[in-house]
């Protein structure tokens, strides 16, 4: 009698039979009831040495998180740790700031911990086949892929959203509702990550709408910090630029332009509407409440994490999977009144 003899008695995974003779705590108690009691049916019996050799091997992902204070991420790490847990394996976090190589980082997290695979959660769009030499593990790139690199797309996998569409449909909606005179808020137009692909969004759409591009519009606040997208929404206004609405390529952005609006006498959206891209749970909470383009959160964390068990487990290929968001209608956005 092996451990497969039991889990196919009782209809389970190997996984989930070796975590509940190990107990681990994320076993159902009817599954962890139900293996338990053929267990004694069955009249198996672990081998311990086996036990000990199999408990020896890795069981580890490593999860490079990159961006210390971005609660998009944070988000996506709950999700990537049940999910890693759910199917058997553990969670090896690694956080690190902005500025950081996550490459580097993560190869070093492979040697140090015996990693199978990795998962990052943001990270740069202009890896380079030469420093991915340093992983020799599979990885799963989630909220990015390699827009401006030289990777071959069966080399990684990736979940993510198509940034430069996703912006496009935002500013679609400001000019259905009469909008013309739309600013944008953004970390840099020339980054080669999100940065440059929504504006690059932004820019196509506003051709497309027959809407000429104003530089004097373009608010750019070099990185993610709420004061620095406060501030530069304060020079916007105070430049005497003509406005009625901007798009913000984050939701932390946009609540910082709504509170400098606001602190410079403008209402939000009847002199000026606000849209984002992003789905922030705080977002839903300001005043009026964002309306804002939600990135699928938890399901593109849940694939990353199934794309990178398959490729660990010889299940599954290289592939990259480009996800849809979902309009928050929020409050934030209305005609502009002079139409």
């Amino acid at each position: 009698m092996t451990i497969k003899d039991v889990a196919a008695y009782c209809g389970v995974s190997v996984s989930t039979v070796s975590r509940v003779l190990n107990d681990h705590p994320d076993v159902k108690d009817d599954v962890r009831a139900r293996v338990l009691a053929a267990v004694r049916e069955c009249g198996y019996v672990p081998n311990n040495s086996a036990r000990a050799l199999v408990s020896s091997r890795s069981t580890a992902i490593g999860v490079v998180s990159r961006g210390l204070d971005n609660p998009f991420l944070s988000s996506l790490i709950r999700v990537v740790s049940r999910r890693i847990h759910e199917l058997g394996y553990t969670m090896v976090l690694h956080q690190i700031p902005t500025q950081a190589d996550e490459v580097q980082a993560a190869a070093l997290l492979q040697r140090e911990k015996k990693l199978l695979g990795v998962i990052f959660l943001g990270g740069r769009f202009n890896y380079t086949e030469a420093e991915l030499r340093q992983l020799t593990v599979p990885f799963v790139c989630c909220t990015y892929t390699n827009t401006f690199g030289d990777l071959s797309q069966d080399a990684y996998s990736s979940v993510s959203i198509h940034d430069q569409r996703e912006a496009h449909k935002a500013v679609d909606h400001l000019v259905a509702h009469g909008h013309r005179r739309i600013a944008v808020l953004l970390d840099d137009p020339a980054d080669s990550s999100i940065g440059q692909l929504r504006f690059q969004g932004y820019r196509q759409a506003l051709e497309e709408h027959g809407i000429d591009y104003d530089p004097a519009l373009t608010v750019v606040t070099a990185g993610y910090a709420m004061q620095a997208a406060y501030e530069g929404v304060c020079r916007l206004i105070d430049s005497g630029a003509a406005f009625t609405a901007i798009l913000a390529i984050s939701d932390t952005l946009a609540i910082a332009a709504i509170k400098a609006l606001t602190d410079r006498g403008r209402s939000v959206p009847a002199d000026c509407s606000v849209i984002a891209i992003d789905g922030l749970d705080i977002s839903a909470y300001t005043v009026p409440t964002l309306t804002t383009l939600c990135q699928p959160a938890e399901e593109m964390a849940s694939q990353s994490v199934q794309m990178l068990i398959g490729l660990i487990e010889g299940t599954g290929s290289h592939r990259h999977l480009l996800m849809e968001t979902a309009l928050r209608q929020g409050g934030s956005v209305a005609r502009p009144a002079a139409t």
